[in-house]
């Protein structure tokens, strides 16, 4: 987690950024939420794709490659 410093260093930056620029910003920041969620998003669909996935038919589709 980051410090109240850091944390007080970028409420400071963006008190002096321009809107357009603090747009950009909000932009970058729901990008590092959506890249941090993908691993749980694949983690979370893994068992239900296991049921398609792990069967005698698929084994037997794919057995020679």
């Amino acid at each position: 987690m980051a410090s109240s410093t850091t944390r007080d260093v970028l409420w400071s930056a963006l008190r002096d950024l321009p809107d357009d620029l603090v747009e950009e910003v909000a932009d970058f920041v729901q990008f590092l939420r959506l890249r941090h969620q993908v691993p749980d998003t694949a983690v979370l669909s893994e068992a239900s794709l296991a049921v398609a996935w792990l069967t005698p038919e698929e084994d037997e589709a794919w057995k020679n490659l």
